[in-house]
């Protein structure tokens, strides 16, 4: 008599919930989960940022105009953009601007919080008297200046004739030889407090016994700086510059309400030039190309800096 066989059940590693439904691995469900969570992040990330970026590059390939939708135009925009004079020069002066700015706030910067980090009398005060320049709006910051440089009632000219260094008022803003320097200084008298603040932050996290055992061994002042200050702030400048790079190789302020981009294209740099092209010329596409045209220039400038930062810290 034939015996029968009972079938037995194929193990399928997958967990069996009660009343014999099949269960979601608990791996699985903290990822379902993640994904969960990350979802709004990312949706809002795509929304505000990616989009944003990837239409401004499609636009540099149309010939879009304020008030029509535009047609695929290849790459006009940018080879119209690159036979202009008014391109080189905002090349070179958005270079200069930004290298010698930057220097300028992390010398001025790096100053500035070596003395608030000494024990002085009143430095609280003035600790948070540094965060002045950087609090007061740019429109005003830069107007004062204006008034400061001019030539007929500008306290600089005032104080410089008075004193006898000068025979006659000089019109910084007017002179080619002068208007890119009176930018900067007054570009770096308002941003510099941003360094002197994240240097002065980090100075304090390093430990005291570190200088009283190098003033035992008989280092001055000077060979403390260099050899325990700025390695400890090695990640702090490298941040910082960083930041600061970006944010003044895209500074307009400065360039619009000081010198409008000149005299004769002295001072114009790639946002002004942006500017022009889509909010007075109303042609958004060659606009979007001027702006496609700088962003591998920024971020080659970027990963240079990150790159030698990371260099001398190892």
């Amino acid at each position: 008599m034939a015996t029968r066989e009972r079938s037995l059940p194929v193990a399928t590693g997958v967990p069996v919930a009660a009343g014999g439904r099949t269960g979601v691995p608990w791996f699985r469900r903290d990822s379902l989960q993640g994904v969960g969570l990350l979802t709004p992040t990312v949706l809002i990330l795509v929304g505000l940022v990616m989009y944003p970026f990837l239409y401004s590059i499609w636009l540099g390939f149309t010939d879009k105009t304020i008030g029509s939708a535009g047609n695929f135009v290849g790459l006009t925009n940018f080879r119209y953009v690159l036979s202009s004079a008014q391109f080189s020069a905002a090349l070179v002066n958005t270079a200069v601007f930004t290298v010698s700015a930057v220097a300028i706030k992390l010398v001025v910067g790096m100053a500035v919080a070596v003395v608030l980090n000494q024990q002085i009398r009143g430095r609280n005060f003035f600790r948070a008297f540094l965060l002045l320049p950087w609090v007061i709006p740019a429109f005003v910051v830069y107007l004062v200046w204006r008034w400061l440089y001019d030539p007929l009632s500008g306290l600089i000219n005032y104080v410089l004739l008075d004193s006898g260094l000068v025979t006659r008022p000089i019109a910084f803003l007017s002179e080619p030889s002068t208007a890119m320097l009176s930018v900067i200084i007054a570009h770096s008298w308002r941003a510099f407090p941003f360094f002197a603040i994240s240097f002065l932050a980090g100075m304090q996290t390093i430990s005291q016994e570190l200088y009283d055992s190098a003033q035992v061994d008989g280092a001055s002042r000077w060979q403390q700086f260099r050899h325990i200050t700025v390695p400890s702030l090695y990640h702090i400048i490298g941040v910082v510059l960083m930041l600061s790079t970006i944010w003044t190789a895209n500074a307009f302020e400065p360039i619009y309400l000081l010198t409008g981009g000149g005299p004769s294209d002295t001072t114009v740099v790639y946002t002004l030039l942006a500017y022009k092209a889509g909010m007075i010329n109303l042609r958004l596409g060659e606009a979007a190309a001027v702006s496609t045209l700088f962003l591998p220039i920024l971020l080659g400038l970027i990963l240079v800096v990150t790159a030698l930062l990371q260099r001398k810290a190892n």
